[in-house]
């Protein structure tokens, strides 16, 4: 969840909600989602994970309740302590969100609702082609055809 300028407190008032989903040491999704309610995560994990997915780990979000009818699905729960249970564990998707967190505090500093899935793509790019030498070549060559 991302919060806009003027908008404090805990909790998800006031809050964007994004998504993301990541394969250990592959890919990342992500995008910004209009609400939080189970059909909307259910579809988006569904859209982003193949049929021959190992495991689906996830926080102990209500949304994630139903995945475990069709997808291997495990939770870590957070509000309990809860980080790691052996394989099952949150850490690859949390390094993401740190990683665009601080990249919009430290280089853009405030961003608005408008711009968000433009800075969520941006980083989901920039974390997709991080082992990748000729990203910038790359990227320069798209932008030009």
């Amino acid at each position: 969840m991302f919060r806009p300028p003027g908008v404090g407190g805990p909790g998800t008032a006031g809050k964007i909600a994004v998504i993301g989903a990541i394969a250990r040491k592959g890919m990342v999704i992500a995008k910004v989602i209009e609400n939080t309610d189970t059909a909307t995560l259910d579809g988006f994990v569904h859209s982003a994970v193949g049929p021959n997915v190992s495991l689906v780990a996830t926080d102990e979000h209500s949304g994630y309740r139903l995945l475990g009818r069709d997808l291997p699905h495990s939770v870590v729960r957070h509000s309990a302590g809860q980080y790691v249970v052996g394989a099952v564990h949150t850490q690859t998707i949390e390094g993401f969100w740190s990683l665009l967190k601080r990249g919009i505090m430290g280089s853009y500093h405030k961003i608005s609702k408008d711009y968000l899935p433009l800075y969520v793509n941006e980083f989901s790019w920039r974390y997709n082609n991080r082992a990748n030498p000729n990203a910038f070549a790359e990227l320069i060559t798209t932008c030009s055809n």
